[in-house]
């Protein structure tokens, strides 16, 4: 073998070490006597000596720490959270002691007391409970006393077998050792009924001196007492000190909690006024506050409280341990009442605009957790955190919906709200940036604007800022200017309706420019809290000029709540909000001229003048009507057109509220059946109060969007449907027609104030007779009118496709009826009936879907078979039958949810063809092709993607309204899903595959002829 080569060591210079080590010996200093030897150097420890030499990792610091815990106020005998200076090492032997009383409770059910005490003046802890004792009797192998294997030797514990599953806190054989180990002197008794004995023991130094045992006959109930001093000097300290006291208390309370009542646990003596998880909650949440608790099943209980949104609190025990810095058990619990309350807040109209995300809702929460876990496993032996997996906690904890339903009204979503808004209002701040705002003279990058020549000056507080509804009604505003002058009003076009913010996150309202140029043109700032004056903005106030219809009512609405939401303070200020008001109506006999402002008004004077006999009546429906001239006339006589809102208070802000809040629909409801004939606003005063404003005007805005969105329970259709049969009936349209000759013709005859592309679209709608559409189309489709490919969506241009009326279209609806029908009047002429009268009720017929202020209405297609047979039965006072949805030339099944009452899902058609291929030969109702296939085509294999696909190829054969694909799959995945699974719906690739539709009858609302509603 070849002769080991020696290295040679560099040179060092002695002079210049630091602290005069020695140069071979970092060990050695030169003013040491002798230089340290190797075996003093490389030291070989027994593992008692290793956890008193590092006891961190055994009992954590024995360095004195503050932090912040929940402790016992004796004044208020509440818990409160304050800052503690103690040393978390004496805390966790205390605390091993603790645990090992409640482990016996594991062991012995019919354990019910334990006493604690803590005696200040004798340094001492001693811990006592009545259940089973240790077995006394000698351990063969190691030829010792049980109770002295388990108390005075290390790593003996009867919780090795990781095959049995129990659920008490010691697991590794240290536990009780350690408290010995810490302490000067350990005292054990315990009595063994068993064996009729009674054994006592001490140890000292440390568990260095281990006394021999005292064993004496016992005919007492088994017990088991611990006694300790702990050795101070090793935790830097002298005596029990009132910080660490306060901490081992308020333990004693964790542990008369988490022994779920079946224990009392008394503390110096008194027994804790704590029999239950609920009762411990208590003593933490204040009375006035929110929480709710439940004991979920005999291993959970759960209790969830609010916190103020300042972080996420937990208090938590796994099988009596207190878990401070909880673990992946009450990331269990918190994961399902965050999604139970991001559920609600999407569900809700307007919910997904609140900028709301885990963390944050997790913020608000306070989380109790009380469970038995089975061989737990924490993050270190102070087991401060569990990191036991879920699926190896030997049971599940599903949150009772009533549990749930209880936080999720508890007020948190309207604290998230409210959250949402404050950080909405500091993005906006943000985006704006106020550099480039502020006073300035003259703004760029606004089209349309027409600024006034002192705005963004020290007198912009003086100028006015008129905003029109479109183009046309700022030329009529602009004309008016030549009678005011520019330099104290400007003028800015609105392209149609604000959307409602309220519904909207800052990115979606800042996307609609006409916000965001507003918001520029006055110069609002969003973090400004409060706006006392207006000296700072552009503009002192703003004029709204809309048409005077129900539609312009609703901009001035959006108006106001876009103001009132991110600004409320302005609608405070005196004359910040005007309104331009011009007329609707003028009548006129002879040189006598009358003006009204609202229909309702021209309406009752009608009534009181013989009808207006004599009197010639002009219409003015929109602003573009006015002449040149009379907007002069107008703005020369602005007393008598401008109103003023005022702000009569907090009523103003709640109507507003909920007039636009998405979750107070059913507030709009009593609002809007509250609405009596002949309401109108006093044009006549001066002023007007947002409330007024609301219950006077919006109110008949929205009930004038209730009536042209639900249908009649009459005749079962809409406003705009009815004018298109009163005109097609007037007409007799026999004979085919363009649909855009036929829009002209029923908006003339029938006053259609709307643009005539919505008629446009209503015949369309009418005439189309796909799977999905109409059971009985009332108009034939002479053209491309549209397909299941794209649900109609794919039809052709109104001037290329015709129509007439459907032979059956009489049949529904006689011409006999006609001379008995109550017709309405527009405008002086004869306009279509309040509501025909069908011989069978098409509303059940061809359903209907609409979406109206505070009202909705969703009812599915019926066979008219079935709906003229229950006629028949009415008729004859015979019972009527269940009526199933049905859809003409629908292939699949239609059929009831089970445990879901008025509930139907309609299934698709698939079969199974050889090993690997699926062929779908029907859809769902109102499941469009086009969106099917854009679904299966994602499921398909994509270039560079390594990952299996589950289709793996796609052919199609069918036509615009048949359905006909076939599916290539892998073996296993076809087998997994087959066609049964595939139609009623599984989980795995099908989970999000629109396989199947779902309807109510849960939301059948209808019209009556008062326009009150009638929903069953």
């Amino acid at each position: 073998m070849a002769a080991t080569k020696r290295r040679r060591l560099p040179e060092v210079d002695k002079e210049n070490l630091p602290g005069n080590v020695c140069p071979r010996n970092k060990h050695c200093h030169a003013g040491d006597q002798k230089v340290k030897t190797v075996e003093e150097i490389y030291q070989k420890k027994s593992q008692l000596e290793h956890i008193l030499l590092r006891p961190d990792s055994y009992v954590g610091s024995i360095e004195r720490q503050t932090q912040e815990h929940w402790v016992l106020d004796d004044a208020s005998q509440r818990m409160s959270k304050r800052s503690l200076e103690y040393v978390p090492a004496l805390y966790k032997i205390f605390d091993e002691i603790l645990v090992n009383a409640a482990d016996n409770l594991i062991r012995d059910p019919t354990q019910n007391i334990i006493r604690v005490e803590v005696k200040r003046k004798e340094g001492s802890l001693s811990v006592w409970n009545n259940g089973a004792g240790l077995p006394i009797q000698m351990h063969r192998e190691h030829k010792c006393y049980v109770p002295e294997l388990v108390f005075g030797h290390l790593l003996t514990s009867d919780n090795y077998d990781d095959s049995e599953k129990k659920v008490v806190g010691g697991r590794n054989g240290y536990g009780a050792k350690l408290t010995n180990i810490f302490s000067t002197k350990f005292i054990l008794e315990t009595a063994d009924s068993r064996s009729g004995k009674k054994y006592k023991q001490v140890w000292e130094n440390n568990m260095t001196v281990c006394h021999k045992p005292s064993i004496v006959q016992n005919k007492s109930e088994d017990y088991t007492q611990v006694t300790f001093f702990p050795d101070f000097a090793r935790f830097g300290m002298r005596n029990l000190e009132e910080d660490i006291v306060a901490l081992m208390r308020r333990r004693a309370f964790d542990l008369a909690a988490s022994t779920q009542g079946r224990c009392q646990v008394f503390l110096d003596g008194q027994c804790l006024g704590v029999s239950s998880f609920q009762d411990y909650v208590d003593l933490h949440v204040k009375p006035e506050m929110f929480r709710t608790c439940k004991v979920v099943n005999d291993r959970w209980e759960i209790a969830i409280g609010l916190t103020d949104g300042s972080g996420f609190q937990q208090v938590s025990f796994v099988n009596s341990i207190n878990t401070s810095r909880g673990g992946t058990h009450v990331t269990y619990i918190a994961d399902q009442v965050v999604s139970a309350i991001l559920d609600k807040i999407g569900k809700q109209k307007g919910g997904g605009t609140l900028a709301v995300k885990s963390q944050h809702v997790k913020s608000y929460l306070w989380i109790f957790v009380n469970c038995l876990i089975e061989n737990p496993a924490f993050d270190s032996q102070t087991k401060e955190t569990l990191t036991s997996k879920r699926e190896r906690f030997g049971s599940a904890c599903r949150l009772p919906e009533e549990l749930l339903e209880d936080v999720v009204s508890s007020g948190i979503i309207e604290a998230l709200q409210e959250w949402s808004k404050a950080m909405g209002k500091n993005e906006l701040a943000q985006h704006l940036n106020r550099s480039d705002l502020g006073l300035q003279k003259r703004l760029f990058g606004v089209p349309k604007l027409e600024d006034a020549n002192l705005a963004g000056t020290k007198e912009g507080q003086s100028c006015t800022l008129i905003l029109t509804e479109g183009d046309s009604a700022k030329a009529l505003a602009v004309a008016g200017l030549g009678v005011l002058g520019r330099d104290r009003y400007g003028v800015f076009p609105l392209r149609g309706k604000l959307r409602n913010v309220r519904e909207l996150t800052v990115k979606q309202m800042l996307e609609n420019k006409e916000i965001e140029q507003v918001l520029k043109i006055m110069a609002l700032d969003a973090s400004k809290d409060e706006y006392r004056d207006a000296k700072s903005l552009r503009y002192g106030s703003i004029m709204i000029m809309t048409d005077q219809d129900h539609d312009g009512s609703h901009i001035k609405g959006l108006i106001i709540n876009f103001i009132q939401h991110w600004f409320p303070s302005l609608l405070r200020l005196p004359g910040f909000l005007k309104e331009f008001v011009t007329p609707i109506v003028k009548v006129s006999r002879g040189d006598e001229t009358l003006t009204f402002f609202t229909l309702p008004e021209y309406e009752s004077w009608k009534r009181a003048n013989g009808d207006g006999r004599g009197w010639k009546c002009k219409y003015y429906k929109g602003l573009g009507t006015s002449t040149s001239s009379e907007a002069k006339e107008y703005f020369a006589d602005l007393g008598e057109h401008e109103l003023q809102f005022t702000y009569s208070g907090s009523r103003d802000d709640d109507l507003i509220d909920m007039a636009f809040a998405a979750k107070r629909s059913d507030d709009r409801k009593v609002w809007i059946s509250s609405v009596e004939e002949g309401t109108f606003v006093d044009h006549s005063q001066p002023t007007l109060s947002y409330s007024d404003f609301i219950e006077k005007e919006l109110s008949l805005f929205a009930k004038y969007d209730v009536e042209r969105a639900v249908p009649s329970l009459v005749d079962g259709l809409k406003p705009g449907q009815r004018k298109v049969l009163y005109g097609s009936f007037k007409k007799k349209l026999t004979n085919e027609i363009k649909v855009a000759q036929l829009s002209g013709y029923v908006a003339e005859t029938s006053a259609y104030h709307h643009g005539e592309a919505s008629l446009q679209g209503t015949i369309i709608a009418m005439a189309q007779t796909f799977v999905g559409s109409n059971n009985i189309n009332l108009f034939e489709p002479r053209g491309q009118f549209g397909s299941r490919l794209q649900g109609g969506k794919d039809h052709a241009a109104a001037r290329y496709i015709f129509t007439c009326l459907c032979k059956v279209t009489r049949c529904l609806f006689p011409a006999e009826d006609d001379a008995v029908l109550e017709y309405l009047s527009e405008e002086g002429h004869q306009i279509e009936p309040r509501f025909y009268c069908p011989v069978i009720p098409l509303a059940l017929v061809n359903g209907a879907d609409g979406i109206g202020t505070g009202w909705s209405t969703s009812i599915p297609n019926h066979n008219p078979r079935d709906v003229i047979a229950n006629i028949r039965c009415l008729l004859r006072k015979e019972a009527m039958q269940p009526m199933a949805p049905w859809f003409r030339g629908f292939k699949g099944n239609v059929r009831s949810i089970e445990g879901s009452p008025g509930k139907y899902e309609a299934l698709g058609v698939a079969s199974q063809k050889g090993r690997v291929r699926l062929e779908i030969t029907e859809l769902p109702p109102r499941r469009w092709t086009q969106d099917y296939k854009d679904w299966l085509v994602e499921q398909l294999p994509k270039p560079g993607d390594e990952r299996r696909a589950s289709i793996t190829e796609l052919r199609e054969y069918h036509s615009e309204n048949s359905v006909h694909f076939v599916l290539s799959m892998t073996p296993d995945k076809l087998s997994e899903v087959g066609p049964l699974q595939f139609l009623e719906g599984s989980t795995g690739l099908w989970a999000g595959m629109p396989n199947a539709s779902h309807t109510s009858k849960q939301s059948l609302c209808l019209t009556l002829r008062s326009s009150k509603l009638y929903k069953q």
